[in-house]
């Protein structure tokens, strides 16, 4: 049952975390119907992660005397307890570093919820059903502006190369298995991410192709934390310090 815990969290907190950071975007978009479309990713995302914490909380409650609510789970716990790929929780950068990072993620969701559908679990594979057709216009959407901006003008394209620089060596977190995703794999309701390295990297190399954007060496990265096994970077704790004030400030507040 913890295992099967983690593994929720692990998914929910994936998604509330590039949420919120897709969040900072609102009002500050580069037009306003792309200032639109990143906030309504944002939602999905936060859509996607309420549904997953509402899983796990109730598989909690089944297994401890310890209440859980999606509330308490998203804003009671610590850094070190959040489960999150290290990619998601960097800062905005720039436009282009956003998208490249929506871009990333996107099509690890996108082969990830399509295997999580054949899911054992009904509730994992319900959820990822709905999030799948959310997760394919996020793909679409975020490869159609890497391509713009990469084959735009010689300031977009450079940014766009800065941005791989700069994400690039997060990547592998995403197709390293941590222990509770080795059981979920081993037990039928989860995913052996190792598998969809391959899948990732055709479509990413697709989209650099058409951008015109070199595909870097594929090396080990060396980045030294873990997220999913909770050691993550200093990010992490300045997101939680403005995500979870209030409730922090005004223990048991109700929306």
């Amino acid at each position: 049952m913890n295992e099967l815990i983690n593994y929720t969290l692990h998914l929910a907190d994936n998604s509330l975390i590039l949420g919120h950071r897709n969040s900072e975007w609102t009002g500050h978009g580069p037009v306003l119907e792309q200032d639109i479309a990143i906030s309504n990713i944002a939602l999905d995302l936060i859509g996607q992660a309420r549904n997953f914490y509402q899983y796990a909380a109730l598989l909690i409650n089944q297994s401890t005397n310890q209440p859980a609510t999606e509330d308490t789970l998203a804003y009671l716990r610590d850094a070190n307890e959040f489960k999150n790929c290290l990619l998601v929780e960097l800062t905005n950068g720039d436009w282009a570093k956003t998208i490249l990072r929506q871009l990333f993620f996107s099509a690890y969701q996108y082969f990830l919820y399509q295997q999580l559908q054949n899911s054992k679990d009904e509730a994992i594979a319900a959820i990822a059903e709905k999030s799948l057709k959310e997760v394919t216009y996020h793909l679409r959407w975020s490869s159609e502006w890497v391509i713009r901006l990469g084959d735009g003008t010689d300031e977009s394209h450079a940014r766009m190369m800065k941005a791989v620089d700069e994400l690039w060596v997060y990547k592998d977190e995403m197709f390293e298995a941590a222990g509770y995703e080795l059981t979920a794999a081993s037990e039928g309701y989860g995913v052996d991410v190792t598998l969809l390295k391959n899948d990732w990297t055709k479509k990413i190399k697709a989209v650099f192709d058409e951008a015109m954007i070199p595909f870097p060496a594929d090396e080990k990265t060396g980045v030294r934390w873990f997220g999913k096994e909770g050691k993550h970077s200093e990010h992490l704790g300045y997101i939680l310090a403005e995500l979870q004030f209030l409730q922090r400030a005004y223990p048991n507040s109700d929306w």
